[in-house]
């Protein structure tokens, strides 16, 4: 017997592991899944869905001007590669959801209560920044890059490159967006406060100039429509931070009445 007990703690303590495991590889091939279906849906729309995102560059382009492949495959592999990320855009909400729900069972009771909330603004401030970059930012920086040139030059872009500065634009809203959910939970945690973070306000407006050059094109235009953004909404997330101290103070007060 004196063997085999102290391998049944080990054992019991393995146990939850392999489960959590199992759980996770579960919720990871069901939001596969889910993209790559999305994906087959739409890849019959594929060149459509490219023709939708090139519209704002299009609409400025000289008459007669078109995008040009400099690639074999690229009339091919940019439209695949656009309705691939599309799928997983489109997918945002259930992935996010099996992390939620992987994640879920660990929480407080007051923690669930904030972070489902977090987690739905999450996605909708991303779906927002993305939008943001596609309806107002696009047409600004394409007319400025439209008119810019010299006359004897011709706009004929290559649809992977514009591929890749869409999507790096996109990348860069979206997560610009996330700000106020950052801010938030640096003053939730304790990690700062908003008295700190509003004496720091300079520094921050510098870094968002910052990030908006090493994320965007090298030009103002583009880094100015990044960072003016980013800092707005720093400013939002220090506004809702402020009810930080009376949420923290409830959570406390139901977690002592829980024990």
């Amino acid at each position: 017997m004196s063997d085999t007990s102290p391998r049944e703690p080990e054992e019991h303590a393995q146990a939850p592991l392999i489960e959590h495991l199992i759980e996770l590889r579960s919720r990871l091939v069901k939001a596969v899944a889910v993209i790559v279906v999305i994906f087959g849906a739409l890849y019959a729309f594929s060149n459509d869905i490219y023709s939708f995102v090139a519209d704002p560059l299009m609409a400025l382009l000289p008459e007669g001007a078109q995008m040009i492949a400099t690639e074999v495959a690229s009339p091919f592999l940019a439209p695949f590669k656009l309705t691939l990320f599309t799928a997983f855009f489109i997918a945002v909400p259930f992935v996010l959801y099996q992390a939620w729900a992987f994640i879920a069972p660990g929480l407080y009771r007051h923690e669930k209560t904030l972070a489902f909330p977090l987690l739905a603004s999450s996605i909708l401030l991303f779906y927002g920044g993305v939008a943001f970059a596609y309806f107002v930012v696009f047409p600004l920086l394409f007319d400025f890059f439209v008119h810019t040139g010299p006359e004897n030059v011709t706009v004929m872009t290559d649809i992977n490159q514009y591929l890749n500065f869409v999507l790096k634009l996109f990348f860069a809203f979206g997560a610009a967006f996330e700000i106020p959910i950052a801010t938030f939970l640096l003053i939730w945690t304790g990690a700062t406060s908003v008295e700190s973070l509003g004496k720091k306000r300079p520094y921050v407006l510098v870094g968002c100039f910052v990030v908006g050059m090493m994320m965007t094109p090298p030009d103002v235009v583009s880094q100015s429509l990044l960072a003016i953004p980013m800092w707005l909404l720093f400013e939002v997330g220090i506004l809702f931070g402020r009810l930080v101290p009376r949420h923290r103070h409830d959570a406390d007060d139901e977690a002592s009445r829980e024990d």
